[in-house]
């Protein structure tokens, strides 16, 4: 067979690639040795600061850029969290306040020292502004008007007070989430605009001390992150990351095997089989705590029928799904707790019952009727939704399908403007409260609150006795007491909630062979940029 040397551009960064023997009229690139080049969707991606981010690709984003009090080893997640910010930390002996020595010698980006009253205007901060994440925080009983008192700096120590005692690993797990992103103080109230503490400036912008900053992020098209040589841990190996938004799978799979891309995070099974196949690519896998589900609007006139919400249930097609078009990186799951965490349950009541589905709905005096489904322009997503639309029509109903980016189907969720929602939830901290507390808690259903956090409110779902049990497993001091709480929190929400949780995600991403130590996050936490290697 004939040979020739080519020589190509990279695509996105007009950067020369190696010169490389391949077959006649195949071109082929590669990345830098010291650069990752990544194929994904972001275009869920709303901001950039910590205190606000609430999507999958921006937690990727937050989690390379900003460090915490405490985080995890992505090397060895089994540990679970462990000092980063802060060096150590000590416990009162009414359990309710928890004090952080700040290591020695960290620095931002800015070159300014990292001090414990960064990490005090950090958390105030977050509780401050409100945003989406911020019950993350709240929910330990900080508010506006306490935080001056119940989180506080002095010297190289900080202390945070929480309302009543909670199991200490909860509050840490709390805080190795997104919002717990310890921001440069300086630097982000020198961007202060109108009483905003820097929000919009960090919308676009990053002020942490993690492996990466910030060089750009241009909204559905890229991010672009340069390493930080004087990361505490060691200079990363990948002194760029470039994560390119990539919607086809098909294209994604192309552009790394032309060696345009390093990793590819969104291919189809059949992408995946291809990968499988060549020589040079290999497939990674990590079961994600990432759930698929759809929810029903109460503000809709039939969706607040529980007997029509439970018919929907009967309505879907689990098996059929997982079986084809999402075979391997989707399995029929359930319940609003994934797999690995505290009280998981495995119970399946729900399957493809059409003559159920139809007797439901004549109980429920309902005989046909339309409504609007939101979907992010996803492959998978959008395949779910036909094939949903197409179980639905069995029994009389008519779905209509909006497809728009992430930000803007998300934005319409959060209004309550939806009749139905197709969307992922992945969990913030590793505790089953990172859960029960969004789709089984809404205290208050009321418009004005704007409790956009909470997947019960998006929903108009007032949760009724459930919200005090939710209050009640979160403070049981008894593991196993504990356990049994969320088990039956997780069968009553099955029954009753217009939640119809179908999926948990084995994330299968394709790679270049010579991409050693990239890890997806199990089902805890977000991707790491800063192990990996070429």
């Amino acid at each position: 067979m004939r040979h020739m040397k080519s020589l190509m551009m990279g695509a996105m960064f007009g950067l020369a690639g190696a010169v490389t023997t391949v077959p006649v009229m195949q071109a082929h690139a590669e990345t830098p040795p010291n650069m990752l080049v990544i194929a994904n969707r972001i275009d869920d991606i709303t901001t950039l600061d910590p205190a606000e981010s609430f999507e999958f690709a921006g937690s990727d984003v937050s989690r390379n850029v900003y460090g915490k009090l405490v985080n995890f080893d992505p090397l060895a997640m089994e540990k679970g969290y462990e000092p980063d910010i802060a060096e150590s930390w000590d416990v009162s002996e009414d359990g309710k306040t928890i004090t952080f020595t700040i290591r020695d010698g960290l620095k931002f980006h800015s070159g300014n020292p990292v001090t414990a009253e960064d990490a005090e205007f950090s958390l105030r901060r977050a509780v401050v502004l409100n945003k989406t994440p911020s019950f993350i925080l709240t929910q330990f009983g900080f508010s506006a008007d306490n935080v001056e008192q119940t989180i506080k700096a002095d010297g190289n120590k900080l202390s945070i007070t929480t309302d009543k005692k909670y199991a200490t690993s909860f509050v840490l797990n709390c805080l190795t989430s997104t919002i717990g992103g310890i921001v440069d103080k300086k630097t982000v109230m020198a961007n202060e605009k109108d009483g905003d503490m820097g929000n919009e400036w960090l919308k676009t912008n990053s002020a942490g001390s993690g492996a990466y900053k910030v060089v750009s992020w241009k909204p559905s098209d890229s991010v672009t992150l340069e390493a930080n040589p004087d990361f505490y841990k060691g200079e990363p190996a990948m002194k760029r990351v470039i994560v390119r938004h990539i919607q086809e799978s098909a294209t994604q799979r192309l552009l790394l095997e032309k060696g345009d891309v390093d990793v590819a995070r969104n291919l189809s099974p059949e992408d995946i089989a291809a990968v499988e196949s060549s020589d040079a690519l290999t497939v990674y896998e990590e079961l994600r705590g990432r759930l698929m589900y759809i929810s029903f609007n109460q503000k809709h006139p039939v969706f607040s029928n529980p007997k029509v919400v439970e018919a929907m249930k009967y309505l879907i097609d689990y098996e059929g799904m997982q079986n084809s078009f999402l075979k391997g990186q989707w399995t029929v799951h359930q319940a609003f707790l994934p797999r690995t965490y505290l009280g998981e349950i495995d119970d399946k009541p729900f399957s493809m019952d059409v003559e159920k589905a139809k007797a439901l709905l004549k109980e429920a005096g309902v005989d046909g009727f339309e409504f609007e489904a939101g979907v992010r322009e996803a492959q998978e997503r959008v395949e779910i939704a036909q094939s949903l639309q197409n179980t639905f029509s069995q029994a009389g109903i008519k779905m209509n399908i909006t497809i728009g980016t992430g930000k803007q189907i998300l934005t319409r969720y959060r209004a309550r403007e939806l009749d139905m929602y197709l969307g992922a939830w992945g969990p913030d901290y590793p505790d089953p409260q990172t859960n029960a507390g969004t789709f089984a808690y809404n205290p208050d259903n009321s418009d004005e609150i704007k409790a956009t956090g909470f997947l019960a409110y998006r929903n108009a779902w007032d949760p009724g006795d459930m919200n005090a049990k939710v209050d009640a497993a979160v403070v049981e001091g008894d593991t196993d007491k504990r356990r049994s709480m969320y088990e039956d929190l997780q069968r009553e929400h099955q029954q009753k909630s217009p939640f119809a949780v179908m999926f948990q995600k084995i994330e299968q991403v394709g790679l270049k062979k010579t991409i050693k130590n990239l890890r997806l996050g199990s089902a805890i936490t977000a991707v790491s940029y800063w192990p990996v290697t070429k």
